[in-house]
């Protein structure tokens, strides 16, 4: 039986868009952002990122606080600014709400949803 060498960057763009849906959102955002031309057009689909729901970012539970941090310092800076136009829906929670909200406009934005907040927080 002869062993084929495959690379990610050699499967069409159907088969990654298959592999990418079965995945989070945000997780593939931060993994492929940059990595090349062809994933970024990929990832850029509204897809991954008509709806971002950081509440449910998995980083957070799997990684410490200060790589939290720069994960989401990542997003702020640089994936939500190539992405800002595409986003209709955003979830957040307290913890990242104020970095997120200030990272950008978000002309198309139309639902928010506010989750483990204070009410005074909220307000």
């Amino acid at each position: 039986m002869k062993y084929s060498c495959v690379e990610l960057n050699d499967l069409p763009d159907e088969i990654l868009l298959i592999i990418f849906k079965k995945l989070n959102n945000l997780e593939v955002l931060y993994s492929f952002q940059g990595f090349n031309e062809r994933f970024n057009k990929i990832i850029h689909d509204s897809m991954f990122t008509s709806r971002l729901s950081f509440p449910q970012l998995s980083f957070k539970k799997c990684i410490k606080k200060f790589s939290s941090d720069i994960i989401l310092n990542r997003f702020c800076s640089q994936i939500l600014l190539t992405i800002r136009t595409k986003i209709k829906c955003l979830d957040l929670e307290s913890e990242s709400m104020r970095n997120i909200l200030d990272a950008a406009d978000y002309p198309n934005l139309y639902a928010l949803g506010l989750y483990n907040i204070e009410e005074e927080t909220a307000k």
